[in-house]
């Protein structure tokens, strides 16, 4: 499997959408979109993989996926009848190229700094909840509001960084295969010792190769901190 890129449906006018997402798994293919993800874990659970790194999620969980980060929800398929979760897309340009650049929305300037790893948050838990639930029934005035007071509390709240690395690109269909593969093998086999022959092999490339483009990325990482 690869880096899927997605497109979220949405009518063409809309610059703000709300998804109901009500199945045994949620959607569990590695994957990509330009919108920034606001979602609400109401029901489920299993491993959440984002950029670089494998969490966990589960019932409660408030969780904010940046533009164009790699992730995928692997529900855990033993221990529950049915995953639930309330979502908000939206771009940063979604409501007008300088819009999220006004003076007066310098507040959520911290909110788009962290979308960029992805995060969960670790506070406010009630608050959250609490207008995640009245967007059903709200008008699409009444949701671009809530969408600005959710924007607000996420970039006050405590929160937990989900990757450590931003991606700002789409990924080719072989650097998706490749990292869709390394991630499936080691969920699988995170229990065993993983030599740096057999992750290169999964990648398909040389240890050479591998060992060069793993030293780019600690590069990279360290640039950020």
């Amino acid at each position: 499997m690869k880096v899927l890129p997605f497109k979220i449906p949405k009518p063409e006018s809309a610059a703000l959408v709300y998804q109901v997402d009500l199945e045994h798994v949620f959607y569990d293919k590695l994957h990509q979109h330009e919108e920034i993800q606001l979602s609400y874990i109401v029901k489920g659970e299993g491993n959440l993989i984002v950029g670089d790194t494998i969490n966990y999620y589960k019932s409660g969980d408030i969780i904010v996926i940046g533009s164009q980060l790699p992730h995928v929800f692997e529900s855990d398929r033993e221990h529950q009848k049915q995953s639930h979760m309330q979502t908000l897309f939206f771009t940063k340009n979604s409501f007008g190229k300088d819009f999220f650049n006004l003076e007066e929305l310098t507040e959520l300037h911290a909110f788009f700094k962290r979308a960029k790893h992805g995060f969960k948050i670790t506070s406010k838990q009630t608050e959250f909840v609490s207008l995640f639930n009245s967007i059903e029934k709200a008008t699409k005035l009444e949701r671009f509001i809530i969408l600005l007071q959710l924007l607000k509390l996420f970039s006050r709240a405590e929160h937990k960084s989900l990757s450590s690395f931003i991606y700002e690109k789409n990924f080719s269909i072989i650097e998706g295969e490749r990292m869709r593969n390394v991630f499936d093998y080691t969920m699988t086999n995170y229990e065993k010792d993983i030599t740096l022959e057999t992750v290169a092999n999964v990648a398909n490339m040389t240890k050479m190769l591998f060992v060069s483009i793993s030293k780019n990325i600690q590069i990279k990482l360290m640039a950020l901190f």
